[in-house]
């Protein structure tokens, strides 16, 4: 039922947001009378669960749910239409309309996806607030992940400011420092001394490199099992669901942190665990893996009894037009930390973390939550537009590039050279989504 209410979301949002991108082609192709000839949602090889011709255009869902398309008469497309192509260019076919319009036309789909998504970003503010940790309100200080006791900033410390800013929002603070460039820390210590910490530049892929993407967010107390993952060193240990960590080694855990810091600091050794499973108390022994999947991790998916200051978690509530400000800075920083995150993916752990449509599926919850279910869209939409714009044949950014290279020269590119670069990029692009799907494909068999 999980997966089904997940693949329900993922589709449904796919489905708002191709339509809205092709509608983005349409437009502007009919406003300079350009004739459309499909207009589909999922692609239709052999044959369509629906398709109905009006005017010109046949309007249709396909049953392969990896995108849409409308087919532009006169244009080098997935189609590859070459016998429409051979003819003399008709006045209706986008071939024959001025550069700067078939320009407007490949950008039309890209410029839909922004405006969506920073407009469910304005609307999901207004309808929902946002929450905000203010340092200023924390009891105990926070959650920081134990690779960062190096540089001195260690779980029960306070974040007031980064790169000289005050910090209005702790939980903001992870993307601050990975995504954004934040190295100057000015931390509270437990002892209420404040100290100043440098972080290097290369924290960001320090942090990755070492399974650290959540750094910094709330202190919670104690740990109990929510899920145990096939195959971890925790399966292999017998943990099972609802099991409560007591202690690692003898040394009780209070906070959930310590538990995490007691696993990430015995990485390659072996560790005493105490848990308490109902009323009756058992120890075991598990070793830490050194590197790996489980690289300084067991394998569990944890809930807390308490999170200490879950009361000062803030729900603020916005105008609609303090919407419109708030929504545009949540779209602009989401685009340029998604841009951010390409630093991560070329590399050897990075390259083997891209997923297909399984990872962005466990985005969303598995009970339906239009709010999560719109900022997710909002999310999805933003990396539509950018990864659409990249200047890879096959992509509207590939036909962008042929464009403007025709404005800039005032001769344009040879349909051969089109062709070619079309086919070209419709086996990249079929790579990358084999390559993609197949991670999570190999991950979901041997997890």
């Amino acid at each position: 039922m999980d997966f089904l209410i997940k693949a329900a979301q993922l589709i449904l949002s796919l489905s708002i947001l191709v339509v809205l991108h092709e509608f983005g082609h349409f437009i502007p192709a009919r406003l300079f009378k350009t004739r459309v000839e499909k207009f589909y949602l999922f692609f239709n090889p052999w044959f369509s669960l629906f398709k109905k011709k009006v005017g010109e255009t046949e309007w249709g869902i396909g049953w392969l749910p990896l995108g849409g398309y409308v087919k532009i008469a006169g244009m080098v497309d997935e189609s590859m239409d070459k016998e429409q192509l051979a003819q003399p260019a008709q006045p209706w076919e986008f071939r024959a309309k001025p550069a700067w319009q078939r320009l407007i036309i490949m950008l039309g789909g890209v410029t839909v996806n922004l405006i969506i998504g920073f407009f469910i970003y304005i609307m999901v503010v207004f309808a929902y607030g946002e929450e905000k940790l203010n340092p200023t309100d924390v009891t105990s200080g926070i959650s920081v992940h134990p690779y960062l006791a190096k540089y001195g900033v260690e779980s029960g410390d306070n974040i007031l400011k980064i790169n000289d800013e005050k910090l209005e929002n702790i939980l903001e603070s992870n993307a601050i420092v990975m995504l954004r460039d934040g190295r100057k820390l000015e931390v509270k210590k437990a002892d209420g001394t404040i100290k100043t910490v440098q972080l290097p530049e290369d924290i960001d892929q320090q942090l990755f490199q070492n399974g650290a993407m959540t750094i910094f967010s709330p202190r919670t107390l104690g740990v109990k099992i929510k899920v145990v993952e096939k195959n971890s060193p925790a399966a292999k240990a017998k943990l099972v669901e609802n099991d409560y960590v007591v202690a690692v080694n003898g040394k009780l855990i209070h906070f959930s942190d310590e538990f995490q810091a007691a696993v990430f600091n015995n990485k390659g050794k072996e560790i005493d665990l105490k848990i308490k499973r109902g009323k009756e108390f058992i120890t075991t022994k598990l070793t830490i893996p050194k590197t790996g999947k489980y690289e300084g991790r067991i394998g569990i998916q944890h809930g807390a009894y308490k999170v200490i200051d879950k009361d000062k978690i803030k729900q603020v509530d916005y105008t609609f037009g303090q919407s419109i400000g708030r929504g545009f800075v949540l779209g602009k920083n989401t685009l340029s930390d998604y841009v951010s995150q390409f630093k991560f993916v070329f590399t050897k752990k990075g390259a083997s973390s891209v997923g297909g449509f399984g990872a962005i599926g466990n985005m969303f919850p598995s009970q339906w939550d239009w709010h999560k279910f719109w900022l997710n869209t909002a999310l999805i939409s933003i990396i539509l537009a950018f990864m659409n714009i990249l200047p890879i044949p096959a992509l509207d950014g590939g036909h962008v590039v042929f464009l403007l290279y025709e404005i800039v020269t005032g001769r344009e590119a040879p349909q051969k050279v089109l062709e070619y670069a079309q086919y070209v990029g419709f086996f990249l692009l079929m790579g990358l989504l084999l390559y993609a799907n197949g991670n999570d494909l190999y991950k979901w068999l041997f997890p």
